[in-house]
């Protein structure tokens, strides 16, 4: 008999985005959770995936990162929140997929201790949705500044639901300002 599973793992819309859930052990002292073992990734997964560079964030509350990937290096991530909330999402962009052009959602907390899994091949960002956040991610290749690409956050052809209070436009740096169309934007 093999022992029950540390991680649940949910498909999502785009099948190969995956919500990961690791197993959270509390009483009355706190809590303790392993944030990643690749043992139990590849088994609760069916992937075996290689993390070669962890990073780290802060924002504050309605903050937009993203839409971003890289053309060369491409990068799967597995990325967390772990103080505040964000909505984060992956759009993929992958010409020969099923979900071409779709997008997918997901709150991820420090208080629901959900993870995304982003495979490469896909445009990902989020928005901060509590007063400051900090969001982790590991990733598959390094950082490539030469070849990194920003999708639009707000194109019409893909209507990514922002959860913004009606009014309220995004944080955002004059990069992701300067995002590309969805038309105009290269893809895999």
């Amino acid at each position: 008999m093999s022992a029950p599973s540390k991680l649940q793992v949910t498909p999502t819309a785009i099948h190969d985005v995956l919500i990961i859930e690791p197993k959270i052990f509390g009483d009355e002292r706190g809590w303790f959770t392993e944030s990643f073992n690749a043992q139990d990734f590849a088994a609760a997964t069916g992937l075996n995936v290689e993390f070669v560079q962890d990073n780290h964030s802060f924002s504050c509350q309605w903050t937009l990162r993203g839409l971003h990937y890289q053309l060369e290096r491409t990068q799967g991530k597995l990325v967390r929140v772990v103080a505040g909330s964000v909505f984060d999402v992956a759009v993929d962009i992958r010409n020969d997929s099923p979900t071409y052009g779709k997008w997918v959602g997901v709150e991820l907390s420090a208080q629901n201790h959900k993870q995304l899994w982003i495979p490469a091949g896909l445009a990902h960002g989020f928005l901060v949705l509590s007063e400051t956040a900090e969001f982790l991610y590991k990733t598959t290749n390094y950082y490539h500044p030469q070849s990194e690409v920003c999708l639009v956050w707000n194109d019409p052809n893909i209507s990514i639901e922002w959860p913004l209070p009606s009014g309220v436009m995004p944080n955002m740096n004059a990069k992701d300002l300067a995002g590309l169309s969805w038309n105009a934007a290269p893809k895999f």
